[in-house]
C-alpha cells in the first residue's frame, strides 16, 4: 500500500495485543516510522471512515464484514467470497446496498490460478471442453506452523488427517472456484462438483519447520475438486502440498518441472501455462518472505481502486475492470 500511488494508509487493524499501539513501520520493517499506529479496536477503524479495508484475518468473521459494508466501507479480502453462492450473496448484497459499498474476494489459490486465470486464457480459445488450475508446492516454506500441523494435519496420522477440518475448509473456497468456471464459461447448469483427498506418509524421519515428521505420519496431501457434466470432467482444481520429495509413500514428486502453478484450457486451440516465481527458492527464503503470500497480498492492494470505483454490491473478478499493478515509484 505504501508503494501504490493511488493509496494512502490511514489505519491498521491487528488481532494481537502485542502489535496494538505499534507504528506500522515497526511491524513491517520499514526504515522510518509510517506515522500510523496499529489497533485491535474495530471502533477505531470505523471512526477513521476509510474508503476501503483490506480484511485479512486467519478466519473470516461475516459479522465484521457486514458491519464494515453497512458503514459504507468497501472491503477487499483474500479469505472468502471469491464467488459467493446465491444465499450468501443475498446477505452480503443487502449490507452493500445499505452502506453504498462493495465487497471483492480475491487471492491466488483459491482466487487467481483456479478461476481468474483459466477464465482469462479461455478468451483465447473456442468451444472450451476443459479448464484446470493446479498448484505444486513444498509446504515446508509456509511459515504458519500451527496451521500446518494442527489445521492442515501434516505430521498427523492418515486417519486424523482424513477426519480433520482441512477438506471442508478448503472446499468452501475451491468449490466456488469450480462453480465460477462452470457458470461463467456456460457449462450445463446440471453440472456437479466432487472432491477428493489423497495422502502420502513419511517412510523415514523428515525434518521440517513444524518439527520432525515421523514414519507413518502425513507428509504429503493432494486435494482435488472437479466439475462434471454427466461423467465428463470439465473443470479441475487441485493442490499438491508435499514435505519435500524424499521419503514419501506413495513416492510423490513435483516431477522434472519442480514447484509451480499450472493453468490449462482445452478447446480450439489448447492453452497450457506454467507460472513460476511464486514459490521461494529455498525453505529459509520462504520462511523469511514467501512470494506466494506476497502475490495474494498484491492482488488485494491492486484491486482497491477498482473496488472503490465500482457500484455497490458483491463484485467478483467478472464484475470488475482489468486490475493491474503500478510502476515502481523510482520509475514513475
Amino acid at each position: 500500500m505504501l508503494a501504490h500511488p493511488e493509496l494512502e494508509l490511514v489505519g491498521c487493524w491487528v488481532r494481537s495485543e502485542a502489535k496494538h499501539g505499534l507504528d506500522v513501520g515497526e511491524i513491517v520493517g520499514t526504515p522510518e516510522p509510517v506515522g500510523v499506529r496499529a489497533t485491535t479496536s474495530v471502533a477505531e477503524i470505523l471512526a477513521l471512515e476509510p474508503d476501503c479495508v483490506i480484511y485479512a484475518p486467519l478466519v473470516a468473521d461475516t459479522g465484521e464484514v457486514l458491519t464494515l459494508l453497512r458503514a459504507g466501507i468497501n472491503v477487499v479480502t483474500p479469505v472468502a467470497w471469491i464467488y459467493p453462492g446465491e444465499r450468501q450473496r443475498a446477505r452480503l448484497e443487502e449490507a452493500c446496498l445499505a452502506g453504498g459499498a462493495s465487497l471483492h474476494g480475491t487471492g491466488v489459490n483459491p482466487g487467481g490460478v483456479p478461476d481468474l486465470h483459466p477464465l482469462v486464457f479461455s478468451a483465447l480459445t473456442s468451444a472450451v471442453t476443459f479448464v484446470r488450475g493446479e498448484e505444486f508446492s513444498d509446504i515446508r516454506t509456509y511459515d504458519a506452523p500451527d496451521v500446518v500441523r494442527h489445521v492442515m494435519c501434516f505430521g498427523a496420522t492418515p486417519q486424523e488427517a482424513r477426519s480433520g477440518p482441512m477438506l471442508d475448509l478448503l472446499s468452501a473456497g475451491f468449490e466456488r472456484s469450480v462453480r465460477m468456471c462452470l457458470e461463467v464459461l456456460g457449462f450445463s447448469p446440471a453440472a456437479t462438483v466432487r472432491r477428493a483427498l489423497d495422502l502420502a506418509v513419511a517412510t523415514a524421519p523428515i525434518d521440517s519447520p513444524i518439527g520432525v515428521v515421523e514414519p507413518g505420519q502425513v507428509a504429503g496431501q493432494r486435494f482435488c475438486w472437479e466439475g462434471l457434466v454427466g461423467e465428463q470432467v470439465v473443470v479441475r482444481v487441485a493442490v499438491n502440498w508435499l514435505m519435500g520429495e524424499d521419503h514419501l509413500e506413495p513416492a510423490w514428486t513435483f516431477g522434472p518441472e519442480g514447484e509451480r502453478f499450472e493453468v490449462e484450457v482445452r478447446g480450439d486451440p489448447d492453452t497450457f501455462v506454467t507460472i513460476r516465481g511464486w514459490q521461494p527458492p529455498s525453505i529459509a527464503e520462504g520462511l523469511r518472505r514467501n512470494p506466494g503470500v506476497v502475490v495474494t497480498a498484491m492482488h488485494c492492494v491492486n484491486s482497491v481502486p477498482a473496488v472503490c470505483a465500482a457500484p455497490p454490491g458483491v463484485r467478483t473478478y467478472v464484475d470488475l475492470p482489468l486490475v493491474h499493478g503500478r510502476a515502481h515509484p523510482d520509475l514513475a
